[in-house]
C-alpha cells in the first residue's frame, strides 16, 4: 500500500515516523507511526506502540463476533481521529492471506491491514500470530505532516515488522531509533510545553 513519492514533499510512504522527546502531546509523546498514505492535500498514520486497556472480546461481542485468541488481548490506540473506526494490523500467513479475506492491503513485507468488518470476523475467530485491532487513526491536514518533520518532531525510520508488532511501547520507540543509528540516551529531555503531533 504505498504512495507515489510527491514532488512538493518528497516523503515515500509506507515509512515509520518516531516522536522525539519534544512532541509532548498526549496522543504523540514516544510515539510509532506507521504512515500509510502522504500527498500534498494531506497525512494518514496508525500509531503502532499505544496498547489500551479495551479488550478485543468486549469490542466483538458488541459486533456479534467472537474472540478466537487469547482471552486478555487488547486493543491498541490508532490515533484521535474516529476513534470508533477499526483497522487490523497483521501479518500474513506464509501461504498467503486465509480463505475469504476480502479487503486486505500488502502495506509491505510482513505487514497487511484491513478495515472490512467480514475480515475482522475471520480474522478474529483464529488470529494469526501478529494481529493488532487498532481505533482510531492520525490525520495530518495539507503540509502539516512535512511542518513537524522540518523542525524535528519527527525521525523517518524504514518499515520493520518487528517494531510494528512490538509488545513493549518504549521497546518499540527506543527499538526504531536504535535502528538508524541513534541512541535515545543521548537525546535531549522534554518535560514541559505541548508541541508536535499532528490530528486533524
Amino acid at each position: 500500500m504505498t504512495s507515489p513519492k510527491s514532488p512538493a514533499t518528497g516523503l515515500d510512504t509506507p515509512v515509520l515516523l518516531v516522536a522525539l522527546p519534544q512532541v509532548q502531546d498526549q496522543f504523540f509523546h514516544k510515539s510509532v507511526v506507521l504512515l500509510i498514505h502522504h500527498s500534498d492535500e494531506g497525512s494518514v498514520g496508525l500509531i503502532v506502540n499505544r496498547p489500551t486497556e479495551i479488550e478485543i472480546g468486549e469490542i466483538l461481542a458488541d459486533m456479534e463476533m467472537e474472540w478466537g485468541g487469547e482471552g486478555r488481548a487488547f486493543t491498541w490506540f490508532g490515533g484521535p481521529v474516529q476513534p470508533q473506526v477499526g483497522t487490523v494490523l497483521y501479518a500474513p500467513e506464509s501461504d498467503g492471506d486465509r480463505a475469504g479475506i476480502q479487503a486486505s492491503l500488502a502495506v509491505t513485507s510482513g505487514v497487511s491491514l484491513t478495515q472490512h468488518l467480514g475480515d475482522l470476523g475471520l480474522l478474529a475467530d483464529e488470529p494469526p500470530n501478529r494481529f493488532r485491532l487498532l481505533l482510531g487513526y492520525a490525520g495530518w491536514d495539507e503540509g502539516q505532516l512535512m511542518e513537524e518533520i522540518l523542525r524535528n518532531d519527527w525521525l523517518t525510520v524504514p518499515v520493520d515488522p518487528e517494531l510494528i508488532f512490538a509488545g513493549d511501547p518504549e521497546s518499540a520507540w527506543a527499538g526504531a531509533l536504535l535502528s538508524v543509528g541513534v541512541n535515545p540516551a543521548t537525546l535531549p529531555s522534554w518535560t514541559t510545553g505541548d508541541q508536535g503531533g499532528g490530528a486533524n
